[in-house]
């Protein structure tokens, strides 16, 4: 992925509209992170209003997003919802014809909806309005639940962060998970948040619960090749198992056991990157047992193997390249 094309039209979200610029427009060189050919485009050129009452003045038109590598298409307001510009239909509908990475924030989906490259797929957006996309497209499988869906080369999120949280799940699987990591880094947000987590909370977690499970994740995540129970992490935060996986739940959206074995996959893609270590003593570092394990649980959660990412990924920046002891 080289290019990107982020699609603005009139009443667009700037915070939704900021999560693009940051993950995909800066300049990240010093970092060894490859930087996007990131372009603003829209239907015509010139101000584009944002829903908070100021413009940008948009340089390029939507030519570019008929050869980008990644089209990203941000919210627009609800009484546009089904009466986008045919313009931003065809673009969109030519980058899901040609392979290229679709990517929409919050309301967006709506747009990849009505243009139909959703149709037949799952999809999901954000939680007050998937309802009303159930209803207005009934050919899409919406759900509310999660923070991001990515069916074949179309990504789908949920409000805000999430839609945060969809970009590095993609730069994870164009530019690795160790510069990926080095990206959220410089954002200052956690890279592991997995699609599958919930969009919100049921309640608000007091701070001495929160500090009690942060404790234990962190410990977790430096000791993924032991055997990490309930039970045993229950133990930890001085819970009972089944008041320690309520808690988890609710404040990470995730069972312990689910949150383990996304810990566990991107522990697997950063030694894959940086290590020479074989298949087997990676799957024994990451708490998977055998390759074979890794192996099942890479091509289930990656969709391909831990051989062909080593040999995508590995090395990314010689200088970060480390031995196997």
């Amino acid at each position: 992925m080289k290019t990107v094309a982020c699609i603005i039209q009139d009443g667009f979200a700037p915070f939704e509209f900021g999560v693009a610029c940051e993950a995909f427009g800066l300049d990240r060189s010093d970092d060894g992170v490859p930087n996007f050919d990131f372009r603003i485009v829209a239907s015509e050129l010139g101000p584009v209003a944002s829903k908070m009452g100021f413009s940008i003045n948009v340089e390029h038109d939507l030519s570019f997003a008929y050869e980008a590598d990644l089209v990203v298409v941000c919210p627009i307001p609800r009484e546009w919802w089904g009466r986008t510009d045919p313009r931003v239909l065809d673009a969109v509908r030519d980058a899901a014809a040609r392979g290229a990475w679709l990517l929409s924030v919050c309301s967006g989906s709506f747009v990849l909806a009505e243009a139909g490259v959703l149709d037949g797929r799952r999809a999901t957006t954000h939680w007050m309005y998937a309802d009303t996309m159930t209803s207005m497209y009934p050919q899409i499988d919406v759900d509310p639940d999660v923070l991001f869906v990515q069916d074949g080369r179309i990504i789908t999120s949920a409000g805000t962060a999430a839609g945060l949280d969809a970009c590095l799940h993609l730069l994870r699987q164009e530019i690795g998970a160790e510069l990926t990591n080095r990206v959220a880094r410089r954002m200052v947000v956690p890279p592991q948040r997995d699609g599958g987590q919930a969009q919100f909370i049921d309640r608000p977690i007091s701070a001495v619960q929160s500090d009690s499970l942060a404790v234990v994740t962190e410990w977790a995540m430096e000791n993924l090749r032991e055997e990490l129970t309930v039970d045993h992490l229950a133990d930890r935060a001085h819970m009972s198992a089944r008041t320690f996986a309520r808690r988890f739940k609710a404040e990470h959206g995730a069972t312990p056991a689910a949150w383990l074995a996304r810990q566990r996959i991107i522990q697997a893609q950063r030694l894959l990157e940086r290590t020479d270590l074989s298949l087997e003593a990676i799957a024994v570092e990451c708490g998977f047992g055998s390759a074979a394990v890794l192996r099942q649980n890479f091509a289930r959660v990656l969709g391909t193997t831990p051989t062909a990412y080593r040999a995508t990924f590995s090395c990314a920046t010689s200088e970060d390249a480390v031995p196997a002891a």
